[in-house]
C-alpha cells in the first residue's frame, strides 16, 4: 500500500510565527495572560491547546495573509544520459528580470548499471555545476534542496534574499520500476514552505513506449499515494504531494501521440498543425478521461515535440526504429493564484535526443502581516479561555463494527464510517495505541485520516484499510495472526471511543515457507487450515526427513516456483526490458489468486506481470532462498567460488534445489541478452535482494561493501557453469 498518506498538520507557516508570538510575548510582559503561559508549560495539554490553536489560526488564515506575487522558473530535460557539453544559459535564462525561485529537473541523468541500482553518479555533480553556472546574472541564488534517484534529480535554487522566507523543507523519492523499487522509473520531489505557501515540486520518469499509456497512469497513481513527507516532529502525520497549496509537476511523462506514421507526423509539424496533432497526445487524452493528472493545469502548447532528435543535431530520429515525435516533456500545476506567463521548448540545446522544457510562473504568495496575526492569535486564546470552561467535546460515530471478509494477499479492502463534532467547541480526535502497543492498529490495517480537527456539526469520512503486505502475510498464513483489532477513537479533553475490527483471511502460497509448500500437492486453498497451522508447526521442530514414502515425500520445489519459472523460461527469454518493466496490478492480482487456487495449464497476464510475481513470491518468503543464518558466511566467501558452492551444499534440500532452479533459469535468460536487454550485473543486483538478505536485525546495517559482495556472491553463479 506504499507510504502511510494521513492529513496533514496546522500548516508549518504558523507554527513558524506560533514560536515569533513567544518571543514577542516574552519582550511585552504586560500583556501576557495566565491562558497563554500556560499555553508553553510543556504537557500533553498545552500540546493539545496549541495544535487547537493553530488549526483555528490556519481556518482564519485570510484574516492576517496578503497575497504576493513571485516569479518561479521551472525547467525539465531528459539528457539521455550525456554530460553537459555547452552552457545552459539558452535554458535557464531567457528573460530580463531574474527569477525568485528556480526549480529545474533532469531525467536519464546517469544510464550506467552503477546508477540503476543506486550507488554515486559523477553525472550529479556534472550537471549540478553547469546549472550553477547558468542562473540568472542579475540575483545572487543558493541551493535549497537536490534530491537524486538513481537517472531523475531534482534541484531548487532562491534568490539570496528571500531564503529566510522558505521554511520546512523536505525531499523524498519513490521508484516505481519493478516491484516499485527500483529508480529507473519514478518520481523525486521537494516540498518546502515560501512565506506562508505550502510548495510541492515533482520531477518524474514515466514508463516509456507508445502503447504503455495504462502503465504511465499507474505510475502516476503510484506516485501519489506511495510518495509522502514525514515531518521531524514524530507527532505530525505525513503529508502526501496533493496535501500542498501548490503543486507543480515537471518532467519526461513519456506520453506519446495516438499516430503510428512517422511521416504523417512530421509533416503537420512542417505545416504548424501542432493543435489537430495536440488532439492525438496522449496526456491531452488520458487527463479528459480523468485517469491521471485530472486535477492538474496545462498551458497551451507551442511548441513542436521535444522528443525524439538524432543527438547533437534538429534531426528528426533516423535510426531504425523511427520513433514518432511526442510531446513528452512536460509542466503540469495544480493550485490558486498561479499565472503561467511562458511555457516553451529550447531547441538550441542539442545535447540530447530530447530538448529541454521551460515554465515562467507568477505565483500569488500568502505573506504574513505580523499585527494582524498577533491581534487573531490573542482573541483566539481569550475565547478558547471561555469556550473550555463551560463545554466538553463530543463526537457521534455512524458505526463502530467493520467486518472483512475473505481478505486476500495485496488487496485492498475499504469500510468507511462517519464521526460528526456533535457538541460546541472545536474538537481533535485521533487513534492512539492501546496500552503495551506502540502503534494504534495491526500491520495491515490503516485509518485514514488517523487524527484530525472538527468543528461543531462538522463531519468527517474515515476509510478504514485494511491490506496485506509481505511484512504481514506470513503471521496470517500460519494462523498466529487474525483479522481482529480493536481501534480506540481518542477525543482530546473528552472520551475514548472503541471500533471492533473482524473478519476472515484467505491463505496465500506468497509468504508460506519454502518447506511447506513442498510438502503441498494441492492449491494452498484447498488445504485446510488447520493442516497448514499444524504443517507450519512441526516442520519448526523436526526439520525435513528423506524416509517418507512417495506419496508423502515433498516436491523438489514447490509448484509454485516451477509454474512461475517455467512459464518465463518458455514464453519470455526474448522479452524486451525482463525484469526492468513492471507488471500491472490487476494482473499480478489474477496471478496471486491463481497460484493460491488452481494448478493452471497457463499462467495469466503479460511476460513482464509473471516476472514481477515471481520477484513478489521470492520477497514475501519468511526465510530467504538462501537462510538467514548462512548470509554472513556467504558474504565471507564470496570471493572464492568452490566455497561459494560449497555454502549451497549447506541449506536445506528445498532450498537448494530452488536455488539451482533459479540459477539454471537466469543463465539461461542471460543467452538472450541482445534480445531482453538483461545482463548478469542487473540480474545479480536484483536476485540478490531477494535470495540473499541480511536477516531483520541487520538489515539496517547492511553497508554498500555488504551489499557488493553479496551481488559477487550470487554472480559467480550466474557466469560460471554448472554448480553441481
Amino acid at each position: 500500500m506504499g507510504s502511510r498518506r494521513e492529513p496533514p498538520p496546522p500548516p508549518p507557516p504558523q507554527n513558524r510565527q506560533f514560536h515569533r508570538e513567544r518571543e514577542g510575548v516574552a519582550r511585552d510582559q504586560p500583556k501576557v495572560t495566565n491562558t497563554m503561559r500556560k499555553l508553553f508549560v510543556p504537557n500533553t495539554q498545552s500540546g493539545q491547546r496549541e495544535g487547537l490553536i493553530k488549526h483555528l489560526l490556519a481556518k482564519r488564515e485570510k484574516e492576517y495573509v496578503n497575497i504576493q506575487s513571485f516569479r518561479f522558473f521551472v525547467g525539465t530535460w531528459n539528457v539521455n544520459g550525456q554530460s553537459p557539453d555547452s552552457g545552459l544559459k539558452p535554458w535557464l535564462v531567457c528573460d530580463s528580470d531574474p527569477p525568485d525561485v528556480y526549480c529545474i529537473g533532469f531525467q536519464e541523468l546517469d544510464l550506467s548499471t552503477e546508477a540503476f541500482f543506486y550507488f554515486d553518479s559523477m553525472k550529479e555533480q556534472e550537471w549540478l555545476a553547469a546549472v550553477e553556472k547558468a542562473l540568472h546574472p542579475k540575483a545572487k541564488y543558493k541551493k535549497v534542496q537536490m534530491i537524486r534517484l538513481v537517472g531523475m534529480m531534482l534541484v531548487v535554487f532562491a534568490r539570496k534574499d528571500q531564503l529566510s522566507y522558505i521554511t520546512d523543507i523536505m525531499a523524498e523519492t519513490v521508484g516505481t520500476g519493478i516491484m516499485g523499487k527500483m529508480g529507473n522509473k519514478g518520481g523525486v520531489a521537494v516540498r518546502f514552505v515560501f512565506h506562508n505557501t505550502t510548495f510541492c515540486i515533482v520531477n518524474s520518469h514515466l514508463a516509456a513506449h507508445v502503447e504503455d499509456f495504462e502503465r504511465r497512469n499507474q505510475d502516476y497513481k503510484d506516485i501519489c499515494a506511495r510518495l509522502s513527507f514525514l515531518p521531524p516532529d514524530q507527532g505530525l502525520p505525513q503529508l502526501s504531494i496533493m496535501k500542498h497549496d501548490v503543486v507543480i509537476w515537471l518532467g519526461d511523462l513519456n506520453y506519446r501521440l495516438c499516430l503510428p506514421d512517422a511521416s504523417e507526423v512530421k509533416t503537420l509539424i512542417s505545416k504548424n498543425e501542432l493543435q489537430k496533432l495536440l488532439t492525438y497526445d496522449q496526456l491531452n487524452i488520458q487527463r479528459t478521461h480523468k485517469r491521471a493528472f485530472a486535477d492538474f493545469t496545462e498551458g497551451e502548447i507551442k511548441f513542436i515535440p521535444t522528443y525524439k532528435f538524432d543527438s547533437k543535431t534538429d534531426r528528426w530520429d533516423s535510426s531504425g526504429k523511427c520513433r514518432v515525435p511526442a510531446w513528452c516533456d512536460r509542466i503540469l500545476w495544480r493550485g490558486g493564484n498561479i499565472n503561467q506567463l511562458r511555457y516553451c521548448s529550447h531547441m538550441d540545446l542539442k545535447t540530447s535526443d530530447h530538448k529541454p522544457v521551460s515554465s515562467l510562473f507568477l505565483i500569488g504568495v500568502k505573506v504574513v502581516d505580523e499585527q494582524k496575526y498577533r491581534r487573531l492569535f490573542e482573541d483566539i486564546v481569550r475565547m478558547m479561555d471561555r469556550m473550555e470552561n463551560d463545554f466538553l467535546p463530543s463526537l457521534e460515530l455512524s458505526r463502530r463494527e467493520f467486518v472483512f471478509e475473505k481478505v486476500k494477499f495485496r488487496q485492498l479492502q475499504k469500510e468507511k464510517f462517519q464521526i460528526t463534532n456533535n457538541g460546541q467547541v472545536t474538537c481533535h480526535f485521533s487513534f492512539i495505541p492501546k496500552l503495551n502497543d506502540s502503534q494504534y492498529c495491526k500491520p495491515w490495517l490503516r485509518a485514514e485520516p488517523c487524527e484530525g480537527y472538527l468543528e461543531p456539526n462538522e463531519t468527517v469520512d474515515i476509510s478504514l484499510d485494511v491490506y496485506v503486505s509481505k511484512d504481514s502475510v506470513t503471521l496470517l498464513n500460519s494462523g498466529e495472526d487474525r483479522i481482529e483489532d480493536i481501534l480506540v477513537l481518542h477525543l482530546d479533553r473528552g472520551k475514548d471511543y472503541f471500533l471492533t475490527i473482524s473478519g476472515s483471511y484467505l491463505p496465500s502460497c506468497f509468504g508460506t515457507s519454502l518447506e511447506a509448500l513442498c510438502r503441498m500437492r494441492r492449491p494452498i486453498r484447498e488445504v485446510p487450515v488447520t493442516k497448514l497451522v499444524d504443517l507450519e508447526k512441526s516442520l519448526l521442530q523436526m526439520g525435513p526427513s528423506d524416509s517418507e514414502d512417495a506419496s508423502e515425500r515433498p516436491l523438489q520445489v514447490p509448484k509454485e516456483i516451477w509454474l512461475l519459472v517455467d512459464h518465463l523460461f518458455k514464453h519470455a527469454c526474448h522479452q524486451e526490458d525482463l525484469f526492468q518493466t513492471p507488471g500491472m496490478q490487476e494482473e499480478l492480482q489474477q496471478i496471486i489468486d491463481c497460484l493460491d487456487t488452481s494448478i493452471p495449464e497457463t499462467i495469466p497476464g503479460s511476460n513482464h506481470s509473471v516476472a514481477e510475481a515471481l520477484l513478489i513470491f521470492l520477497e514475501a518468503l519468511p526465510e530467504p532462498v538462501i537462510c538467514y543464518e548462512l548470509y554472513q558466511r556467504c558474504l565471507d566467501c564470496s570471493h572464492d567460488s568452490r566455497l561459494c558452492r560449497q555454502m549451497i551444499s549447506h541449506l536445506p534440500r528445498c532450498h537448494r534445489n530452488v536455488f539451482r532452479y533459479l540459477m539454471a533459469f537466469l543463465r539461461e535468460l542471460l543467452k538472450y541478452s541482445e534480445d531482453n536487454n538483461v545482463s548478469a550485473n542487473m540480474i545479480a543486483t536484483l536476485f540478490t535482494s531477494l535470495l540473499l538478505r541480511p536477516p531483520p536485525n541487520l538489515m539496517s546495517k547492511q553497508t554498500p561493501q555488504d551489499r557488493q559482495r553479496a551481488i559477487s556472491f550470487l554472480l559467480g553463479f550466474l557466469l560460471g557453469g554448472d554448480e553441481e
